[in-house]
């Protein structure tokens, strides 16, 4: 599915003035409590003794503030690029399927660590699906499955987070820099279908003979754009800017071609493009200082997860079977 959210694609593409853009229809990001902050020992007391034990936890707990997750680093960054005194070019809504009654922690939480996150819906265990248009989301992040999917229904770039890396690399305050896979994230699965059905020569003379065409948008296409716009807005005379774009994929020359060639289309060059082939892309990600790294192979994100915070965007693939290898 290709997510039709909110986007001012339109505007930008023909060369519009982005930061007007996004004050009007500023990127969104819905993050749950758990992607935003460290609640693993919660979460377990969830799992093993059930939704009264973990509520009585929360309220037990409720003037402790809670550490920093997986997600909190790439939110605060991006909060950190709008102005006090002007409409935001960046919103963050919590979604979250806790309980309003437990929504007074992480509120509290978030005014310690003085991010501007002033609305979000609390569900009581419902679905999320429906709030993600509802808020106008153009990206979601949770550490569950189920409201990884739920979002991916309600027409949202979606992924899955694990554990906040333990070390992590120090990087230039200012900055925010977030990388993506290719083929079945920013790209659709197209070419990836040629690769499993056809084998490795087929899908190497499909992007060769296709290298000027460019792909469809995968489900993370209008996020790229919107983050395009956002790349913008804060670009240097230099053609430096704090929003860093990187792409991180397994492709290798010759395939690579096709895919400069359509972030050229698109309008949404690349700040950095990594082309791995076999290569584990753990040590460039590291190298790269990513705040946020999406892929739709789980191998990958488990991978990237020990170094940068990751996340595992929903796939057509086996996460076992391996995806347009080096060629």
């Amino acid at each position: 599915m290709v997510p039709a959210q909110t986007s001012l694609t339109t505007e930008d593409e023909k060369g519009g003035d982005p930061g007007v853009a996004l004050r009007a229809s500023p990127l969104r990001v819905g993050i749950s409590t758990r992607a935003l902050f460290d609640l693993e020992e919660e979460h377990g007391v969830f799992e093993k003794s059930g939704v009264k034990a973990y509520a009585a936890m929360q309220l037990q707990r409720e003037d402790v503030i809670l550490r920093r997750g997986a997600g909190f680093e790439v939110v605060e960054r991006l909060l950190a690029l709008n102005d006090s005194d002007a409409a935001p070019y960046v919103e963050v809504i919590l979604l979250s399927q806790n309980s309003p009654d437990l929504s007074l922690r992480a509120f509290k939480s978030i005014d310690y660590y003085e991010l501007v996150v002033k609305t979000g819906s609390f569900t009581s265990g419902r679905s999320l699906a429906p709030f993600v248009p509802a808020w106008g989301i153009d990206l979601f992040l949770s550490n569950a499955d189920a409201d990884v999917k739920g979002a991916v229904d309600g027409g949202a770039a979606a992924a899955r987070l694990g554990l906040a890396p333990k070390d992590r690399a120090e990087t230039p305050q200012g900055e925010v820099r977030v990388a993506f896979d290719g083929d079945a994230v920013v790209f659709g699965p197209e070419s990836d279908a040629i690769y499993k059905e056809e084998g490795l020569d087929a899908f190497l003379a499909h992007e060769t003979t296709n290298a000027s065409n460019p792909m469809a948008r995968g489900p993370f296409g209008n996020f790229l754009h919107k983050l395009s716009a956002l790349r913008r807005v804060f670009l240097s005379d230099g053609n430096v800017s704090k929003v860093r774009i990187a792409l991180v994929t397994a492709r290798n020359a010759p395939a690579h071609e096709r895919v400069i060639r359509t972030l050229r289309a698109w309008g949404t060059p690349a700040d950095e493009a990594h082309f791995v082939g076999s290569r584990s892309k753990a040590p460039i990600l590291k190298a790269l200082g990513a705040h946020i790294f999406f892929d739709d192979q789980e191998k990958h994100v488990l991978g990237a997860a020990a170094v940068v915070p990751a996340g595992h965007v929903p796939g057509p693939h086996d996460p076992a079977a391996p995806v347009i290898p080096a060629g």
